[in-house]
C-alpha cells in the first residue's frame, strides 16, 4: 500500500462508490498502522521463507460495532489495496468449516494434536489473514479457536477481523464458557479492539425506498433482484457452508452478510428449524426467488416456508423475495392455509422500512 488508507478512502469518495462516514474515517488510521508494518517486513528482510526464527505478528485489528455500519467494506477495501505476498480473506465460518475437515484429516495419520498441522498449513507463507464476522456458536468451535489463533499469531500471522460483538461477548453465555476466557484475553492482548459506532446502517440506507417484494416472479422481478444483490453485494458472492447438528446447509450465495437462493434450494430440501434458524443468524439480508404459489401439492415445501419466515422474522434478518403472487394469495385453500394467515401478515410487516431497525 503506497498510500495512506485515510487517501484511499478519500478516492473512493470521489469516485462515488462510498459517502463520507466519521465513524469510519476514524478508523481508517488502524489499517494504515497495519499496512506500513505489513510493508515493511519484506520477506528478504525477515527471512519469511527461510526456516529460521519465525516471525513476530504485528498487533493485529478487531473491528467491532452493529451490523451494517460499513466494518466489512472497510476491510475489503483495506484487504484489495495492500500489496503484499501471502495474504487471505475468509469468512469465519466458512474458515472454520475448513479447520474441521483438517482437524479431520489429521486425526486419521494418528497424531497427538491434530490442530497443530492444521495451523501450521494454515500460517505456511500467509503475512495476513482478513477475517469477517467472528462469531462463536458452538463448544467445539469454542474449544478449537484458542489453540488455533497462538499457533496463528506464534507463525507470525497478523489477523484483522470484523465482528458483530465485543470480544467479551463472544460465546455468551456459552457451555464451559470459563474455559473459552483465555482466548478472549488472547484475542485483547494481541489485537487491538476498536468500535465502530457509526450512527448509520449503511445496508438499510442502500435498499431504502426499495420494493422489497416482486411478483410476479418473472424476468422483471429477477432483473430488480440481480440490481438489489449488486448493490448489496457488490455483484460478488460464493456458497456459504453451515454445520448444524453433524450435517451441512448450504446457502447457494453470499457476500458482505447478503445472502441469495432460490425457494426450492431452502424449501424443497429435508431442511428443519434448526438449519434455518443458523442461517438466520449468519445472514443480515436473505434474498429468497421464486417463491411458488402454495397448497396441498407442495405441503412439505410451504411447512418449510412457514419455518423459515418465522426464523427470519425472530432474528430481525430483513427479507427481499420474489413471489408468484402477494403473500395473502401465496397459500388461499387446502390443509395449512388458515395457519398461513399469519405467515402472510409477517412478510408484509418485513417489509416495512423500519422492521428491522
Amino acid at each position: 500500500m503506497r498510500q495512506s488508507f485515510e487517501d484511499i478512502y478519500a478516492r473512493a469518495i470521489e469516485r462515488g462508490g462510498l459517502e463520507r462516514d466519521p465513524a469510519q474515517e476514524g478508523v481508517l488510521g488502524e489499517f494504515t498502522r497495519i499496512a506500513k508494518g505489513l510493508s515493511a517486513q519484506t520477506p528478504a528482510k525477515r527471512g519469511w521463507f527461510s526456516r529460521g526464527k519465525e516471525p513476530e505478528a504485528l498487533e493485529g485489528l478487531y473491528l467491532w460495532g452493529g451490523v451494517g455500519r460499513g466494518k466489512s467494506m472497510l476491510m475489503d477495501l483495506f484487504f484489495d489495496n495492500i500489496d503484499i505476498e501471502g495474504k487471505r480473506r475468509v469468512h469465519f465460518h466458512a474458515f472454520m468449516q475448513d479447520v474441521h475437515r483438517g482437524i479431520a484429516e489429521a486425526r486419521k495419520t494418528g497424531v497427538d494434536d491434530a490442530i497443530k498441522p492444521v495451523a501450521d498449513d494454515i500460517a505456511d507463507g500467509l503475512r495476513l489473514l482478513c477475517f469477517d464476522e467472528i462469531q462463536i456458536g458452538d463448544i467445539t468451535d469454542a474449544m478449537i479457536v484458542g489453540r488455533l489463533f497462538e499457533r496463528l499469531f506464534a507463525g507470525g500471522v497478523t489477523i484483522v477481523a470484523t465482528s458483530n460483538r465485543v470480544p467479551d461477548d463472544l460465546y455468551k453465555d456459552g457451555l464451559n464458557r470459563k474455559l473459552f476466557l483465555p482466548f478472549i484475553a488472547l484475542l485483547k492482548d494481541r489485537m487491538r479492539v476498536v468500535e465502530l459506532a457509526s450512527p448509520r446502517d449503511w445496508r438499510q440506507d442502500r435498499i431504502a425506498g426499495s420494493d422489497l417484494y416482486f411478483h410476479p416472479a418473472n424476468a422483471e422481478a429477477r432483473a430488480a433482484m440481480d440490481a438489489l444483490w449488486e448493490r448489496l453485494s457488490g455483484g460478488d458472492g460464493a456458497p456459504l457452508e453451515l454445520e448444524v447438528s453433524g450435517h451441512g446447509v448450504t446457502l447457494p450465495r453470499y457476500s458482505a452478510g447478503v445472502g441469495r437462493a432460490g425457494f426450492w434450494e431452502l424449501c424443497g430440501k429435508a431442511l428443519g428449524a434448526a438449519d434455518y434458524l443458523a442461517i438466520a443468524e449468519h445472514v443480515r439480508v436473505l434474498m429468497l426467488e421464486d417463491i411458488p404459489r402454495l397448497g396441498s401439492e407442495n405441503y412439505n415445501e410451504a411447512k418449510r416456508f412457514v419455518t423459515l419466515i418465522d426464523a427470519l422474522y425472530e432474528a430481525k434478518t430483513r427479507l427481499i423475495a420474489s413471489a408468484a403472487d402477494l403473500p395473502e394469495r401465496l397459500y388461499i385453500e387446502g390443509s395449512g392455509s388458515f395457519e398461513f394467515e399469519r405467515t402472510a401478515s409477517r412478510l408484509r410487516e418485513m417489509q416495512s422500512a423500519d422492521w428491522a431497525a
